[in-house]
């Protein structure tokens, strides 16, 4: 049914890049989702659109509190009754394209949308040779923050330095090196190395050229190994982390105030260092994404039209210059990111400095993120070069087999969460060392036409889980993680024509 509807709104959509209906003087109810701090802010744009459009377009709105990470997975599961304009994060962007649930902007609108803002975050909008979203942000990556009580202003910029800092005063050094592999890839980055995913017009990947497992990712491995063995490394990217013994937290905006708050003065902020093998210094890399805005295909050609131009307020100069006031969103309008007081905001000048070191986060695969954290993990468990060539041709194997993934793997659904497939249950607590969200547990389609995992599993009160398919995180369910309420023993039973994740006692 979901194919069905996707085929139904690009034929829709299709027609409304043909032409377009007057929008002029027209009323029009749409729903609007947007994450629950920038309802209020939401709401009063749009009346100032309704106050200002030469259209004379007038929306009565209902602004919803959904997470930028949720609304693509509400979206998918039924793009008819999502909502009308949504704010999602540019990792969900394929999938929204595979399910039709974005409006193919005409190219018209398209121009003006590269021609005012970031190419970061314009390339994030892009499927194809088509733009499908309007960029709200460019503030999607990361730096150092840093207590300059701790570490000297002249060791900022040395890897080296900063460990034997952190280790002399017996504080943390966090960076999530084995537990997300977004901030991994930076190392890597750094050597010149490439994870590059190309998708064509629906959304769907194609390929990949990816040179992790090279001469210059082995480099890269060196780097990483410094730091992962040290005591001292904390693998995590929470600015709290200042408030439980930790002197550098890599993290981004996001993290400011908290910073700031537990530090005061002596916060420190700061692209991100270097590190050397060889004799040779590498500057560490990231990647830089942003927040997007999407807009459903309509039926309404009127509608469409009205929905595109306030999709162009939205995102316009004076709307991300009242987000980054009201909540310190860094803008994606160039003329934004000018202005005085964002240039004055002492993160984005971190991250505007260490964007120079970044690599644009363009469409990935799903699976990509689970296979490439892997590699802190096995980098860590390495003793000698060999041991570290052997984590990067792990790697390589199982990207590699992502383009030859058999049918039942591929359009197959497992459960991924507090969960560990060798031991056998779900828990709430892993303190110990057990790993988390790391193992697929199968599930089997019966003739009722509903998934269930392959046995009934011992479940602690309060675990989460997802269901996904694939492998990937492309298509997971539900929107937010499903939480057990009673602990007992299930199976895990999902619905993948309404997306319902539900237990079901043994």
């Amino acid at each position: 049914m979901k194919k069905l509807f996707a085929i139904l709104m690009a034929a829709i959509m299709a027609l409304s890049m043909v032409s377009f209906a007057s929008a002029d003087g027209n009323e029009y109810a749409i729903t609007i989702w947007a994450p629950e701090e920038a309802v209020p802010l939401t709401k009063a744009q749009v009346e100032a659109f309704n106050a200002s459009n030469e259209l004379g377009v007038k929306f009565n709105v209902t602004v919803e509190p959904v997470s930028e990470a949720n609304s693509a997975t509400s979206m998918i599961q039924d793009v008819e009754a999502g909502a009308d304009i949504f704010f999602f994060a540019q990792d969900q962007f394929a999938r929204l394209v595979q399910a039709g649930a974005l409006a193919k902007i005409d190219d018209e609108t398209a121009a003006k949308i590269k021609a005012e803002n970031d190419v970061s975050a314009v390339t994030a909008s892009t499927s194809g040779d088509a733009l499908y979203a309007y960029p709200l942000t460019a503030d999607n990556g990361y730096y150092m923050y840093y207590d300059k009580s701790v570490i000297p202003e002249e060791d900022v910029d040395s890897l080296e330095k900063l460990i034997a800092d952190c280790e002399a005063a017996q504080k943390y050094f966090a960076f999530e090196m084995q537990t997300s592999a977004w901030y991994l890839a930076s190392f890597f980055f750094a050597t010149g190395c490439v994870s590059e995913w190309k998708t064509d017009d629906e959304g769907e990947f194609i390929e990949v050229r990816d040179t992790f497992d090279s001469p210059e990712g082995l480099i890269a491995a060196k780097g990483i190994n410094k730091l992962v063995k040290s005591p001292i490394h904390l693998s995590s990217s929470q600015a709290s982390e200042f408030a439980s013994n930790a002197a550098i937290v890599v993290s981004g905006i996001w993290g400011y105030t908290t910073a700031k708050d537990i530090l005061g003065d002596n916060m420190g902020v700061t692209d991100l260092p270097s590190f050397e093998v060889d004799g040779k210094e590498y500057h560490l890399g990231s990647f830089s994404g942003c927040k997007l805005l999407g807009v459903k295909p309509q039926v309404d050609h009127g509608k469409a039209t009205a929905l595109t131009a306030l999709a162009i307020y939205l995102t316009g100069e004076q709307c991300q210059l009242e987000r980054f006031e009201d909540r310190a969103w860094g803008p994606s309008n160039l003329a934004a990111q000018g202005s005085e007081a964002v240039q004055a905001n002492p993160g984005l000048l971190a991250l505007q400095k260490q964007n120079q070191f970044a690599t644009v986060q363009g469409q990935i695969h799903g699976s990509w993120w689970d296979i490439a954290k892997v590699i802190g993990d096995d980098i860590k468990a390495a003793e000698d070069d060999a041991g570290l060539q052997a984590a990067l041709d792990n790697y390589l194997d199982k990207i590699s087999g992502l383009f030859n993934l058999a049918d039942d793997v591929k359009y197959g659904w497992t459960v991924i969460g507090t969960c560990n497939l060798e031991e056998g249950f779900f828990y709430t607590d892993y303190s110990d060392g057990r790993s988390t969200w790391t193992d697929d547990i199968p599930m089997v389609k019966g003739e009722d036409g509903l998934w269930k995992t392959d046995k009934a599993y011992e479940m602690e009160a309060g675990v989460e889980f997802k269901v996904r398919q694939g492998l990937s995180w492309d298509n997971a369910f539900p929107a937010d993680n499903f939480k057990v309420e009673e602990a007992g023993t299930y199976f895990v039973q999902f619905d993948e024509e309404s997306g319902e994740v539900s237990l079901v006692a043994e």
